[in-house]
């Protein structure tokens, strides 16, 4: 069984000195095989204006190319063409393959290629032509997963109506490997889209290698989100029609994800090396995906105790996995206190889109008593840096520690503009006086600890990138600076007039529209709070995507459950819940509030539950769409008191 690792350059380009540092060790751990996940990451020759500003010069690339080859480990490039295509999309001579159009048949500026535009095949071979000669381990990586745009452009639309989408996307693949076996590559492609399309796999040439991949823990079958985290099993669809089986678990981060959440990275990797040892697979996988909120020296810690897997085979369990991680990256010394402090940090993992928020908003907090559990992960993470630990670790509790700051401050604040508006209204003004000093005092130490963060966001990007360069953290701070002086700008007002205090802030708007989101159901989906303006229209204020990257909500059922806090401008004007994607979730505890009043919904007790959505499909094409609702509930506030 061949053992891979991969880098996602595509979503972060690292230095290149430090790739190439990390060759040797992977080599002496195991590894075999290095696939890259490029995008627009190098310069193509043959497709000048894909490549970012940051890309890699084609030089460089074949100097990546030339040291894994020294070290042992061969190379497989990932060409991703038909899903995540927008680093072609996105270029003028390229952006009328895109699958969707707008009212005018125009190309919208987003979306993936249309494997029926005359020169869909083209650009693969220019693509394709460019790669060949450093695809040292014989075969080229074409992607093709979460394709969910199939079928939209008129000329797609018209050939999945005579073969149907099953036939249209093999293919494709078929396509696409006859363009790879005229340069002497086998192909490969992930195989999310033979779960969805089935009837596909009969039609797919034999000898090319199919990725199954999922990423959280499993006792024999992997699961599918978009079906409900149904269980499945291609293995023998796939081996009957000759094609080879990858198994493939992931190291890290997950959207937004400032560390690993190791233990689950750990498990995930065993539950996917024991399956590949049943089912006799050809390859495992250890991918990696959107490290650019964190440090891949992390990422790298999780390869290095996966590689125990091999290199002992006597343990499966996380904290033996990770301390010897740990040793093989930086030695013994504290090597078993770190995995322990690491897999403490699981506990508090700064993951899923509830918590991301953040990042965006800080008026999503209103009244949910949140404040003293952020007070005690950052008094965790502070006791957590002053340990003696690695350089890499430390940077990243730093880091850490700063998002876990913001959330205190923000959740403090947001009570005590509550608390403030109270005080208003009873006329208590030395209390409100107090309060307000409090609150003063709080923005100027939440002033320092912006500072500090900064400086994290840079000793973390330091580690592996380019310095001076805005990196995705880096922009996290830029934001919260902005929100911080519209803070300081409101509050300044309030002081000097406290009837201020009704007017929306960046912590809190003059209504609060809470709810409480049950993810019973897990699938993907997001849920919308809407608003109808005086013309008629609906339209979208917030939306929260349900997805949690966590072990505990990748199952069937779950009891996962998201207070969320959406500030509303006019309360005259109709509100409504809607839930988009595929699945339901459940809706609970709506109110309406300004702090003072508090207005309950008509339509039904407030701890009632409300189903959203339908149960997802066990099997089938899905058609993921985020633009549309697929369902809907109306509110109807009341107006007394509660």
């Amino acid at each position: 069984m061949i053992r891979a690792f991969q880098w996602d350059l595509a979503r972060q380009v690292e230095r290149l000195d430090w790739l190439l540092a990390q060759l040797p060790s992977y080599a002496r751990w195991g590894y075999q095989e290095l696939h890259l996940h490029l995008e627009d990451a190098v310069d193509y020759p043959s497709l000048p204006g894909v490549a970012r500003r940051d890309a890699y010069s084609w030089k460089q690339f074949k100097q990546l190319v030339s040291a894994a080859t020294d070290c042992g480990i061969k190379v497989v490039p990932i060409a991703n063409l038909l899903g995540h295509t927008q680093y072609l999309i996105k270029t003028d001579p390229w952006r009328d393959l895109n699958e969707l159009r707008g009212s005018d048949g125009a190309a919208l500026p987003v979306g993936q290629i249309c494997p029926s535009h005359p020169q869909a095949l083209a650009v693969a071979e220019k693509l394709v032509t460019d790669l060949a000669p450093l695809c040292t381990a014989g075969k080229i990586h074409f992607g093709l997963d979460e394709s969910f745009h199939l079928g939209k452009h008129p000329r797609s639309r018209r050939e999945i109506e005579k073969v149907g989408l099953a036939s249209y996307f093999a293919q494709w693949v078929n396509q696409l490997h006859r363009l790879a076996k005229s340069h002497g590559l086998e192909t490969a492609i992930w195989a999310d889209m033979l779960i969805l399309l089935p009837e596909a796999i009969p039609q797919l040439p034999a000898g090319i290698m199919a990725y199954d991949w999922y990423y959280h823990a499993f006792r024999r079958h992997p699961r599918f989100e978009l079906y409900n985290f149904a269980e499945y099993n291609l293995a023998p669809a796939l081996a009957a029609q000759g094609i080879e089986y990858w198994g493939c678990p992931m190291n890290g981060a997950f959207r937004h994800e400032p560390l690993p959440v190791f233990g689950e990275r750990l498990a995930n990797a065993v539950s996917w090396w024991n399956r590949c040892k049943r089912t006799g697979a050809h390859g495992f996988l250890v991918s990696s995906w959107e490290a650019n909120h964190l440090t891949p020296e992390m990422t790298t810690i999780v390869d290095a105790a996966i590689a125990g897997l091999w290199l002992e085979g006597d343990a499966t369990d996380a904290s033996t996995l990770l301390r010897r991680g740990f040793e093989r990256v930086h030695g013994s010394k504290n090597a078993a206190s770190q995995a322990h402090l690491a897999l403490a940090c699981d506990d508090r993992a700064f993951a899923g889109y509830a918590r991301a928020e953040r990042n965006e908003f800080w008026d999503t907090a209103h009244g949910d008593g949140g404040s003293a559990r952020a007070a005690a992960e950052t008094r965790f993470f502070k006791r957590a840096i002053e340990r003696k630990i690695s350089e890499p670790l430390k940077r990243s509790l730093v880091w850490r520690l700063y998002l876990s700051e913001r959330e205190h401050f923000v959740r403090a604040s947001s009570d005590d503009v509550l608390k403030a508006r109270r005080l208003w209204q009873r006329k208590k003004r030395t209390k409100l006086k107090d309060l307000f000093a409090r609150m003063q005092k709080a923005t100027r130490a939440f002033e320092q600890q912006i500072i500090r963060g900064k400086q994290a966001a840079s000793a973390l990007n330091d580690l592996t990138r380019k310095r001076n360069v805005c990196s995705a953290n880096h922009r996290i701070i830029d934001a919260d600076q902005q929100k911080l002086k519209a803070w300081k700008r409101w509050l300044s007002a309030v002081v000097r007039n406290p009837e201020k205090l009704l007017e929306a802030s960046p912590i809190a708007g003059r209504w609060q529209l809470c709810l409480t989101v049950h993810a019973t159901r897990p699938a993907a989906n997001a849920v919308v709070i809407q608003q109808q303006n005086e013309s008629g229209e609906w339209i979208d204020l917030r939306q929260r995507h349900t997805i949690e990257f966590r072990s505990l909500s990748a199952q069937p059922r779950s009891q996962i459950k998201r207070p969320w806090s959406v500030p509303i401008a006019y309360v005259e004007l109709p509100l409504r819940i809607a839930l988009r994607g595929v699945g339901e979730v459940a809706i609970s505890q709506v109110k309406l509030t300004d702090g003072l009043v508090t207005r309950s919904n008509r339509s039904w007790r407030i701890a009632t539950r409300k189903r959203l959505g339908t149960t997802a499909p066990a099997c089938g094409w899905l058609n993921l769409e985020w633009t549309k609702n697929n369902a809907e509930l109306a509110l109807d506030f009341d107006t007394a008191k509660d």
